[in-house]
């Protein structure tokens, strides 16, 4: 059985992804091979660059291509697709605009084998290594996922320990936990993907863990910074899907009238910050994802479900993200806190 495919997706991002492939090949005491996945590159040179990283990286790598753009979600589909069907035991994605230490799979494979964790994940920090990306991921009692620590000092970084959740950009997915819940959610296209999957694998009992000993830098936005309101849209048709179709019924109304209270807030801001037609457009396609594929979801998810809600409640952030600092104001208003 093969160890580990190493995932990489690239999108119009050949200088990003040279350097990214640079530091997967130099992983050290760990037995993997790189899938190099490209999106529907539209980018001149794409090709010649494909074919340059095939003789470059030869049977370490294998590549393989997509007809157009599938997104984050349908992207590192295809490369799990072939790693389930090649028998690998984990598949880490890797961001295009990330590079690794070398011990960065070796220590995710050792953390996954020795606390039985279906996700693993490390310390992503930004590019200057300065601050953190994320130390895992949290989904809080406002509906509304984030990444622990970001922009806190490197310095601060937590110890190793559970978490809720992963960020897909830099993650280590056991195969077996793949087969039982599934892959991506491609209705998700790009954000909040890595939430979803992680929710479902703590539904179905899976662990989710962090190290600290797992380091890589993330060069945060280079491709959704290609596309204005690109990321307002993904929030705002994702965010209601990731809420229906994951929280369980005894927590549907405690964190339900919070996050549509924050969503409509969140819309607001939107439209006062020049983003309002992006952030519409999402809603309203959201909201024909939320009735026929997030509701039919939920039925299969939760009649699957094998934790107790009072396990999930546990492990939910029980406060607003520490980043929604116009909706904590607004309760201080209200409550004095």
């Amino acid at each position: 059985m093969n160890r580990a495919a190493v995932v990489i997706l690239n999108w119009n991002g050949m200088e990003d992804t040279k350097k990214c492939l640079v530091s997967v090949a130099g992983q050290k005491n760990a037995e993997f091979q790189i899938v190099l996945v490209d999106n529907g590159s539209l980018e001149k040179g794409t090709a010649e660059f494909l074919k340059t990283s095939e003789e470059k990286y030869g049977q370490s790598i294998v590549v393989l291509r997509n007809p157009k753009n599938l997104g984050f979600a349908g992207g590192v589909n295809t490369g799990i697709r072939y790693a389930l069907e090649n028998d690998f035991e984990y598949v880490a994605l890797v961001n295009n605009d990330a590079t690794l230490e070398p011990n960065w799979l070796a220590e995710l494979i050792q953390t996954s084998v020795e606390n039985k964790a279906g996700i693993a994940t490390g310390l992503l920090l930004h590019a200057d290594g300065k601050t953190i990306d994320s130390t895992g991921d949290w989904y809080s009692l406002w509906g509304l996922p984030f990444p622990r620590g970001r922009n806190m000092p490197a310095s601060s970084a937590a110890k190793s320990g559970e978490v809720f959740g992963a960020s897909g950009g830099c993650s280590l997915y056991s195969c077996s936990m793949l087969r039982d819940i599934g892959l991506f959610d491609e209705t998700f296209f790009a954000y909040y993907e890595d939430a979803d999957i992680s929710f479902r694998a703590r539904l179905r009992g899976w662990n989710v863990y962090y190290t600290h000993k797992a380091v890589a830098f993330h060069k945060q936005g280079a491709t959704s910074s290609k596309i204005p309101g690109f990321t307002v849209y993904q929030a705002f048709k994702n965010l209601p899907l990731l809420f229906i179709k994951n929280v369980p019924l005894g927590l549907l109304f405690k964190v339900g009238v919070r996050f549509w209270f924050a969503y409509v807030l969140m819309f607001g801001n939107a439209i006062k910050n020049g983003s309002g037609w992006p952030a519409l457009k999402g809603a309203t396609a959201g909201a024909f994802y939320y009735l026929f594929h997030g509701i039919p979801s939920r039925f299969v998810i939760q009649r699957r479900k094998k934790v107790t809600t009072a396990s999930i409640n546990r492990h939910i952030w029980q406060d607003l993200p520490p980043d929604q600092t116009g909706l904590r104001n607004l309760r201080a208003k209200f409550i004095g806190k």
